[in-house]
């Protein structure tokens, strides 16, 4: 792969430091669903239009998100399903490592508890 590797690298990095925000995370999966405006998403996850559209700038910006306007509204939709199939698999690979931890933590505590007796 050559120089070709390391420019991946570096997009790939760029990719997860400007996604490494929760709103964007929201707004991703919210796309997921369905196509939505700015102001249906601005009102269900309870922040303000101007921010949601900030948000979707950058996101548009970066190739995730495409627009459509229908009259007065503009429509957002995944550029790439890919995006959203990779987060689910990050999300799903930290609830299994919370759920280890937790099954640790439990162990440790029934081992002191059982050791007191």
């Amino acid at each position: 792969m050559g120089d070709y590797s390391k420019e991946l690298y570096e997009m790939h990095a760029g990719f997860c430091k400007f996604m490494g925000n929760a709103k964007r995370i929201e707004i991703l999966f919210m796309l997921g669903e369905e196509e939505h405006c700015v102001e249906n998403m601005a009102h269900k996850m309870g922040v303000s239009i101007p921010n949601v559209s900030q948000h979707l700038a950058i996101m548009r910006d970066k190739g995730v998100v495409e627009s459509r306007r229908a009259g007065t509204k503009v429509y957002y939709r995944l550029a790439n399903p890919k995006t959203l199939q990779a987060c689910i698999l990050m999300r799903e690979a930290m609830i299994e490592r919370m759920e280890a931890c937790a099954t640790k933590v439990t162990r440790q505590s029934t081992n002191v508890s059982s050791n007191r007796s």
